[in-house]
């Protein structure tokens, strides 16, 4: 069952009504993709001799860091 025309009417304003009372939130704008390499802190220990091999140096900061809570 359908509404009669000025219930459909009502319904619209109500509508209307309610876009006004919460206006959607602009869209976000995109900012601009950077590929990852091209970020600065890419790279930025590369010259530290303690960070050769990255797994050993988190190994050995964990066995350090973490000997003191067992």
């Amino acid at each position: 069952m359908s509404l009669p025309p000025e219930a459909q009417q009502q319904v619209l304003d109500f509508v209307a009504f309610l876009k006004t009372r919460y206006p959607t939130a602009a869209p976000v704008k995109k900012s601009k993709r950077v590929k990852l390499t091209d970020e600065p802190f890419i790279g930025m220990w590369r010259d530290r001799d303690d960070m050769r091999d990255s797994a050993l140096w988190v190994r050995n900061l964990r066995q350090h860091e973490w000997k003191h809570t067992e």
